[in-house]
């Protein structure tokens, strides 16, 4: 079997882990590209030690995290902005085991094995980064979910992270009426809303009057990865685990607060 087929079922999650880890769709994607270059130009470099989807994980890792470019990739790729040139600054190992465990579901070993480390290693990156998203400052969040115990999940997800919920929009009226008058510091969105609504087309209309993160919790992943303009950045698929959620909410807010404090 060739490599391309192997992978093929793993792209569309190496895109999304690589958006959250990033913090930008573009740039996610560009470095997914690279990737995929690396393993035509190159075939011997897909790690045949690990199984197909560990190895395709740490062949990306390996492009990310070089600082010194000796991964042969396209000339004509370069990072686009600070977020995808000071790499280790902005999602250091910790954020990358966590990410790696929580919202890939990769086991422990398969971790270790991805970073190139020891599990030891590992264990104490993830208590790291525990305690820095312990430490993030709290936040006003809007959910927009029409499925009531679903919505109170994300609501109890939310509060144990230590962020305050302004309110549960169930449909795309509720969710512009709530934004507008209160200026949520996070969005956590479905797409499809009780009455019919999109809760993309609610999302794009807050957006209009104000920026900030949004992450996109959806059954319908492949409605949001079509490879058509535009795509979210954070995306959790259902059913989901509680630590994917509090991954992915942290890294939204760990990009925004940077730019934050850049900007003043």
């Amino acid at each position: 079997m060739s490599v391309a087929v192997e992978i093929s079922a793993y792209l569309p999650y190496l895109r999304r882990f690589a958006r959250a880890l990033i913090g930008s769709a573009d740039g996610g994607d560009a470095y997914v590209v690279a990737t995929l270059e690396i393993i035509v130009a190159e075939p011997d470099s897909f790690p045949r030690t690990l199984d197909s989807r560990s190895a395709l994980y740490q062949l990306f890792l390996r492009l990310w995290t070089s600082t010194s470019a000796t991964l042969p990739f396209r000339r004509s790729f370069v990072p686009r902005g600070p977020a995808e040139r000071n790499l280790q600054q902005l999602a250091p190992l910790p954020r990358q085991a966590f990410l790696l465990r929580a919202m890939e579901n990769f086991s422990l070993e398969e971790t270790a094995a991805i970073l190139r480390m020891t599990e030891v290693e590992v264990n104490a990156l993830l208590r790291q980064a525990n305690a820095e998203i312990a430490s993030q400052v709290a936040t006003d969040v809007l959910i927009i979910e029409d499925e009531p115990i679903i919505a109170l999940d994300i609501e109890g997800l939310v509060q144990d992270l230590g962020h305050h919920v302004l309110g549960i929009a169930t449909t795309q009226i509720e969710a512009i009426s709530i934004a507008r008058a209160n200026r949520p510091g996070l969005v956590l969105a479905d797409i499809q809303l009780a009455d019919g609504s999109s809760g993309l087309n609610a999302v794009n209309d807050i957006l209009r009057d104000t920026d900030m993160p949004v992450v996109f919790i959806t059954a319908f992943p492949e409605r949001l990865l079509t490879g058509q303009k535009p795509e979210p950045a954070f995306l959790i698929t259902k059913p989901f685990e509680p630590d994917a959620v509090k991954a992915v909410i942290s890294q939204a807010l760990f990009f925004d607060q940077r730019a934050r404090r850049k900007v003043a």
